[in-house]
C-alpha cells in the first residue's frame, strides 16, 4: 500500500502543469509547479516544514514550544498546519493589509494571529522585527525568521529544483518567478545552476519592490506600487544572497490580472495574485525569446485565498483595475 503518514509526508512532489493557453499563444512550453497543490495550500509548505524541522535537529524546539513569526499569510498557514500535526502552539505577526481570507484561515487553524499596521522594513514595528522580538521575550519559543533563516532556500534546493529537473528531464531554458522571502527562487535557481549554467534564472518582481533595480542598476531604488501580497521586498534577504540572478523583469497590475483571468476562463485554474505576476513574467519572456522554449515558474496558491478581492469587480475597479 501506498500511504502517506499524516500531513507532513505530503507535502512536496507537486506536478508541472503545461499551461496551455499560454502555450500555444507563445510557441513555448509554459509550465507551472503546481503548488497549490501541498496539503496547507500553497508553496509556503516546503520552508514551513523544513524551518520547524531544522529547529528540532538543532535541538532549538522542545515540545508544548511555539513557534513565532511575521508573514503574509501563507507562510502562516503552512506554519499552523505543522505545528497542529507535531504539538507546538503558533503565533503570527500579519500586516492588517492582507487578505481576510488569510487572517480567518490562520484563525480556524488556531493560531494567535496579531495583526499589525503594514510599515516597511527600516521601521522597528515592520511585522517581521516585531516578531523576533516577540518571539525573544517568550519561553520555549523559537522565531521562524522565514526571511533570513536559510532552512528555507534549503528545502527548495532538496525538493522543488530536483523535482523540476526530473519532471522537465532536464530540457528547461529558463526558471523564472516573482520572489518575497527569496526561499524558492534562490533554492531552486541554484539546484538548476549547478545541473546547467545555461538555465536563465530570473526575477519577476511586482511594481513598489526594489529588486527589480537591484538586478537591473545594483541598487534598490523602488518604483510604484502594487496590490500582490507577499512578493517583492525592499532589502536582499539573506536567502537571496548569493543566488544566480541572470536578470529581471518588472509586472504591472493590470498585467498581472489580466494573466490570472486567463487562466480561469481559459485553462480552468484559479489561481493567487503572485501567479498572475510569474505567469505574465513568463509569458512576456516567452514572446521575447520566441517560440520553442521551455519556461518553469510557480503556481504559488489558489484564488480562494483572494476572492473578496482579486475576484471582486467592483474591488478591482477600485484600483484602477480591470480582468478585461
Amino acid at each position: 500500500m501506498d500511504i502517506k503518514q499524516g500531513f507532513i509526508e505530503t507535502v512536496g512532489n507537486t506536478p508541472l502543469i503545461r499551461l496551455n493557453s499560454f502555450s500555444e499563444e507563445t510557441g513555448c512550453e509554459i509550465l507551472g509547479k503546481a503548488e497549490f497543490l501541498n496539503p496547507g495550500g500553497s508553496v509556503k509548505d516546503r520552508a514551513a516544514l523544513f524551518i520547524i524541522e531544522d529547529a528540532e535537529r538543532k535541538g532549538l524546539l522542545k515540545p508544548g514550544g511555539t513557534i513565532v513569526e511575521g508573514t503574509a499569510g501563507n507562510t502562516g498557514i503552512g506554519l499552523a498546519h505543522i505545528c497542529n500535526a507535531k504539538g507546538y502552539k503558533c503565533l503570527i505577526v500579519i500586516p492588517e493589509t492582507q487578505s481576510q481570507e488569510k487572517i480567518d484561515i490562520l484563525t480556524l487553524l488556531g493560531a494567535e494571529v496579531r495583526k499589525v499596521p503594514a510599515v516597511p522594513y527600516s521601521d522597528p514595528n515592520n511585522y517581521v522585527k516585531l516578531s523576533g522580538r516577540l518571539a525573544e521575550e517568550m519561553d520555549n519559543a523559537i522565531w521562524a525568521n522565514q526571511f533570513d533563516n536559510l532552512a528555507n532556500r534549503m528545502a527548495h534546493y532538496q525538493t522543488t529544483g530536483p523535482e523540476i529537473w526530473s519532471q522537465t528531464d532536464g530540457k528547461i531554458d529558463v526558471w523564472v518567478t516573482a520572489t518575497g522571502t527569496g526561499g524558492t527562487y534562490a533554492g531552486v535557481s541554484m539546484f538548476l545552476k549547478a545541473k546547467n549554467p545555461d538555465i536563465k534564472c530570473i526575477v519577476a518582481d511586482p511594481m513598489g519592490s526594489g529588486l527589480y533595480s537591484y538586478v537591473k542598476t545594483g541598487e534598490i531604488s523602488p518604483i510604484g506600487n502594487s496590490i500582490t501580497e507577499g512578493i517583492g521586498n525592499s532589502r536582499i534577504t539573506k536567502n537571496m544572497e548569493g543566488a544566480p540572478m541572470d536578470d529581471a523583469i518588472q509586472v504591472h497590475d493590470q498585467e498581472a490580472i489580466r494573466v490570472l483571468y486567463q487562466l480561469l476562463q481559459k485553462d480552468g485554474l484559479f489561481m493567487g495574485g503572485s501567479v498572475g505576476i510569474n505567469v505574465a513574467a513568463a509569458v512576456a519572456l516567452a514572446k521575447e525569446m520566441g517560440p520553442g522554449h521551455t519556461l518553469v515558474t510557480v503556481l504559488c496558491d489558489s484564488g480562494q485565498r483572494y476572492q473578496s478581492r482579486l475576484y471582486d469587480r467592483n474591488w478591482l475597479a477600485s484600483q484602477g483595475l480591470s480582468p478585461d
